[in-house]
């Protein structure tokens, strides 16, 4: 659950950001023709990023690399031309020409961003259900509110912030809007220098590792940045609805400029909450949901010449018990026990063959794998396939449960 929603907002928050603020600029301007170019560039995003995730999930046409890295560089061409244009470029010397450029690189730019950040937040959802579980399950319940959670988060913050551009001075926008994209820019650049010199395309230099190593390292603050400089509008729009200058004769337009004050400062509020909501995810949550689980310790087991010996009365309680066998050659071979039904057992080893030997723990009497926090089913413990632990066979005699140490031989060549 909190994965996905740390995910989604760590990937599209950016996007949501400028996205957003370049609305709201096409809005201020009040052309219809630009605002046209604008939505047809949004359209295409959503539909070539939703083509895309569908061939990178389908076949291997793909090559996600290369295709990110083409895509951000027609984002920063875009965004170079978009600098030009903004501030005057061809717009008193061909002012048709400039329109013409302008609407193309506008609808150019939302749509690079989208198809960029939109694919992988698409495929999400293919990765909630794992071999063996269900849609109706719990698990794919948790993960499909974190989902779409920070969908939740990243559209109002968006939303909200072109509700406050629109009621902002058009030089504003657009000086926060090209410090914006400026900021993006570079970790887009980064991205592209850190591919090449891993492809060896570009020769390494103390100076360019040390960029990469400090915007890998430190890549949320390019998003802090984004959402420090756009607060600027909201502090702003906040003042300028305290003190609005508008003149009136009568006392409905003062309620009614007293309606659009309130209404500014609420827009205002829901930009703050979803920017204080999008840093609690990246700082405090993400460390929570990343911090390491404890597996519990091995317990005691008897090993009578070939054969390990475990009384049933020590795992007749239905929660999880671990234990370990020390191999001929050293290695600790873990595998684990739970009872699953009055008749029936799980046993396996403390791996599976997707995930290695990482373990599963116990949270709210559920089996969940450590690595990738699935939550296994029970019932299939003991069996093979998806994330499920590596089944041991066993058998049981004068109220023991027997394995053979050969077994667990076999296995130790995957906990090395």
């Amino acid at each position: 659950m909190l994965k996905y929603l740390i995910q989604v907002v760590q990937n599209l928050l950016t996007t949501g950001i400028l996205l957003g603020m370049l609305f709201s600029l096409i809005h201020i301007n009040n052309k219809q023709r630009q605002k046209k170019w604008l939505f047809s560039g949004f359209a295409a995003g959503v539909v070539s990023a939703l083509i895309l995730s569908f061939l990178k999930a389908t076949t291997v046409l793909i090559k996600r690399e290369y295709f990110n890295i083409g895509i951000l560089s027609v984002a920063i061409f875009a965004e170079i031309l978009f600098y030009m244009l903004s501030w005057g470029v061809l717009q008193k010397r061909a002012p048709k020409l400039y329109e013409k450029i302008w609407n193309i690189v506008n609808a150019v730019l939302v749509a690079s961003l989208l198809l960029y950040s939109l694919p992988s937040v698409f495929l999400y959802p293919t990765e909630f259900v794992m071999t063996g579980g269900s849609i109706f399950g719990t698990d794919f319940l948790f993960k499909m509110i974190g989902y779409l959670g920070g969908l939740l988060i990243v559209g109002l913050a968006g939303f909200a912030l072109y509700k406050v551009g629109m009621s902002s001075s058009v030089q504003l926008v657009r000086v926060l809007l090209t410090i914006g994209l400026a900021v993006n820019m570079v970790n887009q650049a980064a991205t592209i220098v850190q591919f090449l010199l891993a492809r060896r395309i570009i020769p390494m230099s103390k100076w360019l590792f040390g960029f990469i190593k400090i915007a890998v390292n430190y890549n949320d603050c390019f998003l802090y940045g984004i959402m420090a400089v756009t607060l600027l509008l909201l502090v702003v729009l906040w003042i300028k609805s305290l003190h609005p200058k508008e003149t009136y004769t009568n006392p409905a337009q003062h309620r009614r400029i007293r309606a659009t004050s309130r209404r500014q400062k609420r827009w205002c509020v829901v930009v703050a909450a979803g920017y204080i909501l999008a840093v609690l995810c990246l700082t405090v949550v993400k460390a929570y949901d990343e911090k390491e689980v404890v597996l519990s310790p091995a317990e005691d087991m008897d090993i009578v010449g070939n054969e390990i010996v475990i009384p049933l009365e020590n795992i007749n309680d239905g929660h999880l018990h671990r234990y370990v066998y020390t191999a001929s050659n050293g290695i600790e071979v873990r595998f684990i026990v739970i009872k699953k039904s009055a008749a029936a057992y799980g046993v396996g080893l403390d791996a599976c063959d997707i995930c290695g030997p990482t373990g599963y723990y116990e949270r709210d009497d559920e089996v969940i794998c450590k690595l990738c926090d699935v939550v296994m089913n029970k019932s299939t413990i003991g069996f093979k396939g998806g994330c499920n632990p590596v089944p041991l066979s066993y058998s049981l005699s004068g109220g023991n449960m027997v394995l053979q140490t050969q077994n667990l031989e076999n296995e130790k060549s995957r906990f090395k």
